[in-house]
């Protein structure tokens, strides 16, 4: 009787002891979420990251705390998040070289198989702009003037496989357009040295270009979106300046390791999607030149899949190789 009450103590205890733990265990979240930017503070995705970010833990009372891991074209963000612990407290928001790089760098310490969509955000074009003294007042002179010397026309990007970069390879591959690539730590400092007259060119976020556009300091030479942004009705696409087929544009995505569990995956994608359906923040982000998708993560993943597949074989067709 002795052996048969202790054995049901002790199987009581163990209960008591255990059933706390797993309860803990299972309070999501019970701690701040680090969400990860690809790129400095100030820029394109750090605006629209902290825009969604806040409105997310508004909402749900969740603390999201946003951290800036610029550099390497992306990839040390990405790379922090991937061998991140797969417990939910740590995500990217990721812009589209979570599925380029892996093409595009000749090594990177990741796979695009290392993560998974929470969010596919939305989605925006660029703007190709001109310091006005250059000339050229279409793509056509630009290729023209671009050959008239080696090195004739430099171009500053935002960095290293930046959604920048990528945009004007893509238009290089397909006009004959040649350049100095000028690579910056993000697009403030780019499009400040464009205006100072140290670059020639560069492609940046539509709303951040606009002001400079207004006060013809810089000029625009083309959207790189399929269609015309809302917010810039009046200039025209590259495609409408002649470029047949062309488009290269930016897009926002919460991703995490591959690994964290559905239930996390699916707690975050309902707080960031009960956040893109409110009014107030479509219209911030409408505002910097963003049209919000709103995707889940079935529809981020397939979208992730086939980003990656369209962006190889134009870096290969392109030639472009990054070390």
């Amino acid at each position: 009787m002795k052996t048969r009450f202790k054995s049901l103590f002790t199987a009581l205890l163990a209960t008591a002891i255990v059933a706390p733990a797993a309860q803990a265990a299972g309070k999501y979240p019970s701690r701040p979420i680090r969400v990860v930017v690809m790129f400095p503070a100030g820029g394109s995705a750090d605006i629209v990251g902290r825009m969604v970010a806040q409105k997310a833990g508004d909402l749900s009372g969740f603390n999201f705390v946003v951290e800036n891991r610029p550099g390497a074209g992306g990839n040390l963000a990405l790379d922090a998040v991937a061998t991140a612990a797969p417990d939910g407290y740590t995500v990217v928001f990721a812009t589209p070289g979570i599925a380029i790089n892996p093409s595009l760098y000749a090594k990177v310490p990741y796979k695009l198989s290392d993560f998974k969509a929470i969010s596919l955000v939305g989605e925006a074009p660029l703007m190709l702009l001109a310091r006005p003294s250059l000339g050229a007042k279409s793509i056509e002179d630009l290729v023209k003037i671009s050959k008239k010397a080696p090195d004739a026309i430099r171009f500053g990007s935002s960095g290293n496989g930046s959604s920048s970069h990528l945009a004007a390879e893509v238009l290089r591959s397909m006009t004959g357009l040649q350049y100095l690539h000028v690579p910056y730590k993000g697009g403030g400092a780019a499009m400040t040295d464009v205006n100072g007259a140290q670059t020639d060119i560069t492609v940046q976020p539509i709303a951040e270009s606009l002001p400079f556009i207004r006060d013809k300091r810089l000029q625009a030479m083309g959207q790189t979106g399929r269609t015309r942004s809302p917010i810039a009705p009046d200039i025209p696409t590259i495609e409408e300046e002649g470029v047949k087929g062309y488009a290269s544009t930016t897009w926002y995505m919460v991703a995490a390791p591959a690994k964290v569990p559905q239930e996390v995956v699916d707690t975050l994608a309902r707080t960031f999607s009960e956040a893109l359906r409110q009014p107030d923040l479509r219209e911030k982000i409408q505002n910097i030149g963003v049209t919000t998708i709103n995707g889940g993560p079935a529809q981020g993943n397939e979208f992730l899949a086939s980003e990656a597949a369209r962006w190889e074989k134009l870096i290969q067709a392109a030639k472009i190789r990054l070390e």
